[in-house]
């Protein structure tokens, strides 16, 4: 079949045939929107975007996008004097944890912070005081909750958070549709949804 964009919500087993397919119907853009790719295929999307233009984000949403870009310039602002901590929620079919976005959330920090923090997942193994050098992250899993994330930024008598909410799922296909928009004729390359943001400021 033509197509103008291909958007992928599916599975990552099913990667490289989308890819593929892309490729043989003359370089299709794609909007790959699914979580739990691993490096190799992280490294197959970059190779790919070579050669045809490839989308990826592990959250659609626009909200949680600019979140990435908050958290980021906190992180900037607030250097070491601050704990950081990051809370997931989700329904309880969810399969992997912590979220893609919860990940996506720590990197963005972590990278804004030339990689110095390390991630702390479960601290019930062990007892010993927080370091200073970490990023705590917790999952919790339970009902129908479409997706929460809240960053903290804990210091010396002051807390700054950063929450998103996701009602529906909704949100997450209109991102996908807005970034098939902005996708639809671009040169290859490899882009994401801060690429969306800032020709939505611009």
């Amino acid at each position: 079949e033509a197509a103008d964009v291909i958007i992928d919500f599916s599975h990552p087993s099913l990667l490289t045939p989308i890819l593929h397919y892309a490729a043989e119907k003359g370089g299709i853009p794609a909007v790959l929107c699914t979580t739990g790719y691993t490096a190799e295929q992280t490294a197959e999307l970059t190779k790919a975007s070579e050669t045809q233009p490839i989308f990826y984000s592990r959250n659609m949403s626009l909200g949680i996008n600019l979140m990435l870009e908050l958290a980021k310039k906190a992180a900037k602002v607030l250097g070491d004097q601050f704990d950081i901590e990051i809370v997931e929620k989700h329904h309880n079919q969810k399969l992997d944890a912590p979220s893609g976005t919860a990940l996506a959330l720590a990197d963005s920090i972590n990278e804004a912070s030339d990689g110095a923090y390390h991630y702390v997942y479960d601290r019930s193994q062990y007892r010993k005081k927080r370091e200073e050098k970490e990023i705590g992250i917790s999952a919790v899993r339970g009902g129908t909750i479409v997706g929460e994330h809240e960053v903290i930024f804990a210091g010396l008598d002051e807390v700054i958070e950063f929450k998103h909410t996701a009602y529906s799922r909704s949100v997450f296909a209109k991102g996908a549709v807005q970034a098939a928009k902005f996708l639809s004729g671009k040169p290859a390359g490899f882009y994401d949804m801060g690429d969306v943001i800032k020709a939505t400021i611009a």
